[in-house]
């Protein structure tokens, strides 16, 4: 199976990453200003993080898993991996979710200080790519169950793959930037 992906589709991954670039800008300057109340170190939970971060990664293994039955024409398989992804997206998603509402019930909400809007800005953002993306796989496994593998399903479906990867890539410098520098003392 050789299928080729757009240009337009990497000019759509490289403008996520620009945005996301300008957006980790922000929180590097930001990120100390507290207006005196809680930072990063305070408010961080890296065993919560820990999780995500495994839910995710892990998501893209079964999600490639997936690309490669797919080559191989095992749709079933490929079919049960990309179930399996779904379900560790929503495993991400709902932590994150479960994160702000404790953050926002602290009193720590985007409102709160410069440094929480920008923490919320691409933290909430990333979470939302990662949302579209369970909606898009949603809508890809539909569309390969109703037409089969033909070659514009197969290349959409990589399409998506490509989009979860870059997630991942994006959630690993988050992690890093955000959480972990942001949690040592």
């Amino acid at each position: 199976m050789r299928i080729v992906v757009s240009y337009g589709f990497w000019i759509f991954l490289l403008s996520d990453i620009i945005m996301f670039s300008a957006l980790f800008a922000a929180y590097a300057v930001l990120s100390g200003q507290t207006a005196g109340g809680p930072s990063a170190h305070s408010l961080f939970q890296l065993r919560h993080v820990g999780v995500e971060t495994v839910c995710l990664l892990f998501s893209s293994y079964t999600c490639g898993l997936a690309i490669l039955f797919l080559a191989r024409r095992r749709l079933k398989d490929a079919s049960i991996l990309f179930g399996l992804t779904f379900v560790l997206g929503v495993i991400f998603v709902s932590l994150e979710f479960s994160e702000f509402a404790a953050m926002v019930a602290q009193g720590a909400g985007p409102s709160r200080s410069a440094f929480l809007s920008a923490f919320f800005s691409l933290v909430g953002l990333h979470g939302a790519h990662v949302t579209a993306g369970l909606l898009w796989l949603t809508f890809m496994m539909a569309q390969l169950k109703a037409k089969g593998p033909r070659p514009f399903v197969l290349r959409r479906i990589l399409c998506f793959s490509l989009f979860w990867h870059a997630l991942d890539i994006i959630w690993v410098a988050v992690m890093s930037l955000v959480y972990l520098m942001g949690a040592r003392v």
